[in-house]
């Protein structure tokens, strides 16, 4: 195996170790305060563009790509998780004005 791709292996699956913590995080919380949509939307980017590269460097025959859609989808529940802790967050302000 290359050295480079071992170093890539090893990164994403460092970062699918981490995410569920974060999910974890969102469900129990139920707030999106602390945390940045922002950042979360240019992670799942960077995931699209490495399914992306892997894809036009190695085609579906690409090890990479399991880990890289891995993460794709843990981030994707993440984003959903955050988008649903604003409108909790939005629920639980409107409450708390009346």
């Amino acid at each position: 195996m290359d050295l480079v791709i071992l170093f890539e292996t090893v990164m994403l699956l460092c970062f699918a170790a981490s995410w569920p913590v974060s999910i974890y995080k969102s469900v129990k919380s139920r707030t999106a305060k602390g945390k940045s949509g922002v950042f979360i939307m240019l992670v799942f980017s960077g995931y699209i563009a490495g399914i992306g590269k892997c894809l036009l460097d190695a085609g579906l025959d690409s090890f990479l790509l399991i880990p890289y859609t891995f993460n794709f989808f843990i981030v994707s529940i993440d984003l959903v998780l955050y988008f649903r802790n604003c409108k909790l967050d939005k629920l639980r302000d409107a409450e708390g004005e009346k």
